[in-house]
């Protein structure tokens, strides 16, 4: 296990250099800001993304989730409720997929509309809502659905009839290509 709330411990070579010959990493729940304050910019960051570009995986629950899109949902010090952070630091997430922005718990905490908030504040992003029973696994700019439940696209270049959700749902075995921003069924 590697851990630390302390970003000028996760910027040491030392503590960095345990991540030179991991295969994965698995980033927890709790609060994604705190993720963020530990170890954006840091060494540990680096690594994290040396860890992918020689063909690693990066997984997740909850917040770490979160924390792999561009932007950083739910990143507010002042709790989880607050959508969009006031504080500037904690707007950037560690950007493992690019161009979107993650939440969770979309259908135990009936957040499945609230993405549109910051895909229409945030031009050049879309959302991807993940229900607790949902999984994403990303490879290249492809992902494909994994679980029981249903995942949530946001994407304001492709919007819904009226009438309908403002959004898209994907099952089990959906394809979605991110930088075309198209599903491949």
């Amino acid at each position: 296990m590697l851990h630390t709330a302390d970003p000028k411990v996760a910027d040491t070579k030392v503590f960095a250099a345990m991540l030179t010959q991991a295969r994965a990493v698995w980033f927890n729940g709790g609060r994604q800001w705190n993720i963020v304050d530990s170890y954006a910019g840091t060494r540990t960051h680096k690594a994290f993304h040396e860890v992918l570009a020689r063909g690693g995986v990066i997984g997740d629950s909850s917040a770490g989730a979160i924390i792999q899109g561009d932007y950083l949902v739910r990143g507010a010090v002042s709790g989880p409720d607050v959508l969009m952070a006031p504080e500037p630091e904690h707007e950037q997430a560690f950007r493992f997929v690019r161009h979107v922005a993650i939440d969770q718990h979309i259908d135990t905490r009936d957040r499945w509309l609230e993405l549109q908030q910051i895909v229409a504040a945030k031009p050049g992003l879309f959302g991807i809502g993940l229900s607790e029973a949902s999984a994403i696994v990303v490879l290249g700019d492809q992902f494909e659905v994994m679980g029981k439940a249903q995942v949530a696209i946001h994407d304001p270049t492709h919007p819904q009839p009226a009438g309908n959700a403002p959004y898209i749902t994907l099952q089990a075995g959906d394809h979605h290509d991110t930088k075309a921003r198209q599903v491949l069924r």
